[in-house]
């Protein structure tokens, strides 16, 4: 095991090379520059830099939060340090191109590398991270202008940038939002409005902030159609990229949130004064669909975050099980025997178990997920579109069950701790602290939950849902010429046909009429999909694992063992559950919706 708090350098070899073979996206034109080697050394730097400047100040981010002073953020020094370290690295255009002065990463390296500063501090990364998604954002749908005058300086590290959805009254409720935009005979807008929950909506990390804002344009349709996608910079721009005054955006307050407090949280309102200056992206009316750029990727990052949180307290909670000494075997009578590592009692290894087969299964799944981003630029036309069919079906599935298995993770650190666990003086409860706004941020998980119910597994005739389940039933058929895997090969293509039949009747009863009824189980059928998907992951690295243990010996073979033992861990205790969740979705016994307001 890594002696780092971060991360287990074998473990994300398996994952990148063995399991995923990153290294083969190399002999793609985009990614011929770079080689294992030039992964491995993106890797090392990142696990440096995250180390010692987001991990060094992440207890005292959480202890002096952001204030607002003087009508503006005050953030702890140590903050604007690491968000310096990482972008002279080069993290900030980890993805960009070489000729932008990008280092043209794969995103699954990319990903990879964010990984290690999410372990380190998740709310000193959000504000590099939300920049660089931006950016990502106005590459795809920026006119060149746009990217030459805000994407570039983002690109370069100079500028930063939020994502401005949510409005007090209207929540995750999208088609209420109220804030407007007036055209001017410049080709300007005017916004007026008020947006809430902003992440890193104001600092001095950089010399601007490029806010991407949803709002409707005067006579624009109602609901989500009308909604469409404006430029509002903290300070004006002119035609030569120069910063100029400041725009009318104002900082109304700050949230102090649970966790993650390193990341300061905004209510924003812009155009008081009348003068909020703003650039349309795009076309009118489709600023949902382009914003769904920047959600899709930071819902994979949310999910990534949240394992990461997950995986932090499990490194933890094992280090700790292995050093602390207490008790002993139930059938030791003898008081004067010496006491046991706590890793030798059967409960703490039960919960080390389950934290290692949700964390480490979730992780993976997010991880193949960033390779089928990079998929979007393989030469074969066939395989950009089933990568990413793919992708929509198990976006949602990432961020929604990784956030809550995770946290369930860092529930079990907590309890092998015991009562230090509980204590601020040990980082296990932070972490569980830092990681209570995944399942809530970017969406909520009942709303990825009725995302992937209602729309993502019956989109085009159920066309990803149909390829997801292809590539189970090859897995299961590969893993099942082995005598060892079979019964956990047979018992995974069960559990897909399950998703299958339960999918379609969903799909039957909501044609005919009953949509609230099979949507108020969608956080089942989230169980159902996830599980089968993780047990995917994990009869994949059961089989990688296999075959490398044949010839391993030492700590080589240990590791592989334990990876196998996971995979059987999670299909004797985790996988069985999908039955259950397919028949509540089908059945619809556990629904909330014949429970009357009045009757709670």
């Amino acid at each position: 095991m890594s002696d780092s708090p971060l991360y287990d350098r074998r473990h994300y070899e398996f994952v990148l090379y063995e399991v995923l073979g990153v290294e083969r996206l190399c002999a793609w034109p985009r990614y011929v520059g770079h080689s294992r080697e030039t992964f491995d050394a993106a890797l090392d730097l990142a696990h440096r830099v995250a180390l010692e400047k987001f991990h060094n100040h992440n207890r005292k981010a959480d202890l002096e939060e952001p204030v607002m002073v003087d009508g503006g953020v005050r953030l702890i020094p140590e903050i604007a340090a690491g968000v310096a370290a990482y972008n002279e690295a080069g993290f900030c255009a980890a993805l960009a191109d070489e000729a932008d002065g990008g280092m043209q990463l794969p995103f699954v390296v990319a990903q990879a590398c964010d990984s290690l500063f999410s372990a380190a501090n998740p709310g000193t990364i959000a504000y590099p991270a939300l920049a660089r998604a931006a950016a990502n954002l106005l590459a795809a749908h920026a006119s060149e202008d746009q990217k030459r005058r805000f994407m570039r300086p983002i690109i370069e590290g100079r500028w930063f940038g939020t994502m401005c959805l949510s409005e007090p009254q209207a929540g995750s409720s999208l088609s209420d939002i109220r804030t407007t935009a007036h055209a001017q005979p410049d080709g300007t807008y005017r916004l007026q409005g008020a947006k809430m929950w902003i992440s890193a909506g104001d600092h001095d990390l950089g010399d601007n902030i490029v806010h991407l804002v949803l709002a409707r344009i005067a006579g624009a349709p109602v609901g989500v159609k009308g909604i469409s996608l404006f430029i509002v910079p903290r300070f004006r721009v002119d035609a030569e990229g120069r910063r100029g005054e400041r725009n009318d955006v104002q900082l109304a307050g700050v949230n102090h949130k649970m966790g993650q407090r390193a990341s300061v949280n905004t209510f924003l309102k812009f155009g008081e004064r009348g003068d909020c200056v703003g650039e349309l992206v795009g076309e009118p009316h489709r600023g949902l669909a382009y914003m769904f750029h920047m959600m899709n990727e930071e819902r994979i990052g949310v999910g990534i975050g949240a394992v990461q949180q997950g995986y932090a307290g499990y490194l933890y909670s094992l280090r700790y099980a292995r050093e602390r000494r207490q008790g002993r075997h139930p059938d030791q009578k003898d008081p004067s025997t010496a006491p046991l590592p706590i890793i030798e009692h059967a409960d703490v290894r039960r919960m080390l178990l389950a934290q290692k087969a949700w964390v480490e299964g979730a992780q993976l799944l997010s991880f193949h997920a960033s390779m089928l981003v990079d998929r979007a630029r393989d030469p074969d036309e066939s395989v950009r579109r089933d990568s990413h069919l793919l992708l929509e079906l198990l976006t949602p599935v990432i961020k929604a069950w990784g956030s809550e298995y995770a946290l369930r993770a860092n529930d079990h650190a907590i309890q092998i701790l015991g009562g230090y666990g509980y204590t601020r003086e040990y980082p296990v409860e932070q972490c569980w602290r830092d990681n209570r706004i995944n399942p809530i941020h970017e969406g909520t998980n009942g709303i990825q939950a009725l995302d992937l119910l209602g729309r993502k597994a019956m989109m085009q005739g159920g066309a990803a849902l149909e390829l997801m389940l292809g590539e189970i039933g090859k897995a299961c058929a590969q893993a099942g010429a082995d005598a060892e895997l079979a019964p956990l090969a047979q018992q995974l293509d069960a559990a897909a046909r399950l998703v299958g039949e339960t999918t379609r009747d969903a799909a039957g009863r909501m044609q005919a009429g009953q949509v609230r009824e099979v949507l108020a189980n969608a956080q089942h059928y989230m169980t159902l999909l996830g599980h089968v998907a993780v047990g995917w992951m994990w009869l994949w690295q059961a089989a990688v694992a296999l075959r490398a243990l044949r010839g391993a010996h030492g700590a080589d073979a240990d590791f592989y063992r334990g990876k196998l033992q996971a995979a059987r861990w999670f299909f004797a205790c985790e996988l069985p559950q999908v039955e259950l969740a397919a028949r509540l979705v089908r059945e619809a016994e556990d629904s909330a919706f014949g429970m009357k307001a009045e009757w709670f």
